[in-house]
């Protein structure tokens, strides 16, 4: 495996934890810090000894981050101090879970109509563009140009879930196209009738 792919793999690991750590904490909305780890167990597959260890060191730096990230905020009662979830921490939470939906490959009736998200990103904030072409490529859409990506179904409400998180709602414009020239290749990728 090359330096890209290990690179890659720690990010995904990374990100998987900090998912079910935002989870535990979402489902339960306001979580002792010390139950984090423990709970974290019940929504990642089972790990035992040493990996089990590090997944509970991992776990608390997850927490960190994810306060970091404003995702969620510490609060402390009575001496015991416990992680809530913020709104921006739900609206990721629910971008999650949307997208894991969308990877789930139901099989959706197509309306015969393509759904395309056109934006134009400032150099300035370039990475925000950079995060946005990633979340269109992980949600399945298809990359007509650079700035451009298109899905063949029903998506207005994951597109205004990815407007709000990366906050560029002026600068990405959500369309419903009835037909485009030569798709055949579209419907192809898609694999439509």
């Amino acid at each position: 495996m090359g330096k890209m792919e290990i690179e890659s793999k720690k990010r995904r690991k990374k990100r998987r934890i900090q998912q079910a750590v935002l989870a535990a904490v979402g489902t339960v909305g306001l979580m002792s810090v010390a139950m984090v780890a423990p709970n974290i167990f019940q929504v990642l597959p089972i790990v035992m000894g040493k990996e089990r260890y590090k997944l509970t060191f991992r776990a608390h730096t997850a927490l960190q981050r994810l306060a970091i990230k404003g995702h969620i905020r510490f609060v402390e009662r009575n001496g015991v101090r416990y992680a809530a979830i913020t709104e921006k921490g739900r609206s990721a939470l629910i971008l999650e879970q949307a997208r894991l939906s969308h990877m789930a490959g139901k099989k959706r009736k197509w309306d015969s109509r393509y759904r395309v998200v056109a934006f134009d990103v400032p150099e300035k904030r370039r990475n925000i563009r950079d995060r946005l072409r990633n979340t269109m490529s992980d949600l399945g859409f298809l990359q007509l140009q650079k700035s451009m990506w298109i899905y063949p179904y029903d998506c207005e409400d994951l597109v205004a879930l990815v407007k709000a998180d990366l906050r560029i709602g002026k600068d990405v414009l959500y369309m419903i196209v009835d037909s485009i020239e030569n798709d055949r290749w579209i419907k192809e990728h898609f694999k439509l009738p």
